[in-house]
């Protein structure tokens, strides 16, 4: 039976969260800052070929958020994996926001800095590792393209309950993709969107 006084105890205390994040997929990535000859670079890995998801495409170290793990453990986890250094040679400045890339994949980026860049040994899913200057990419305008998000229902969608049936107007989503180019890497998708985050607030 509805409770009037219990649901605003509950309301009061509740903490917002994003609607859906008890099933969807988690996952965290950090993005690592190194020091070479006195300035800050950015730290990408290359994903090997012989993965079977995005095999040679350049992103951060991260991966999935195991269950009863913290998104910030997550991300130290994954990166002193796939690096193959200590805990205590990364410290984690923060975290950036929360990228919803759909209502069921949902990632935590973080910021950290890596001590001594010569102790990084990357692991079999990382082809290689390059850096790229802040400098750089702060002078950079990425090239900017669009996604056209289509919705399709299922044949058994029930249209029969819907204004205008099978004409309802569906609004179509316009998802932006940057590119940043850098020698012979892009840098694009889930990678760049956090970049261009990461350097609209250093830069501020």
């Amino acid at each position: 039976m509805f409770n009037f006084d219990k649901l605003a105890k509950r309301l009061k205390n509740h903490e917002r969260n994003i609607l859906g994040h008890e099933t969807a997929v988690r996952s965290a990535v950090l993005i690592p800052l190194v020091k070479k000859n006195g300035e800050w670079h950015v730290l990408f890995e290359v994903r090997s070929q012989l993965l079977k998801r995005q095999p040679g495409e350049i992103c951060f170290p991260g991966g999935k958020v195991e269950k009863e793990e913290s998104d910030a453990a997550a991300a130290v986890r994954e990166t002193c994996e796939e690096l193959r250094i200590q805990p205590a040679a990364l410290e984690v400045l923060g975290s950036l926001d929360i990228l919803v890339q759909s209502p069921f994949f949902f990632v935590y980026p973080y910021v950290g800095v890596i001590e001594d860049p010569a102790e990084i040994d990357p692991n079999e899913e990382v082809e290689e590792v390059f850096t790229v200057p802040i400098s750089w990419l702060a002078e950079q305008e990425p090239e900017l393209h669009y996604l056209e998000m289509k919705i399709e229902p299922d044949q058994n969608f029930p249209f029969d309950l819907i204004p205008n049936g099978e004409n309802y107007n569906w609004r179509r989503q316009r998802k932006p993709e940057y590119f940043y180019r850098y020698g012979d890497y892009v840098i694009w998708g889930l990678t760049a969107r956090i970049l261009v985050h990461f350097l609209n607030l250093a830069n501020q």
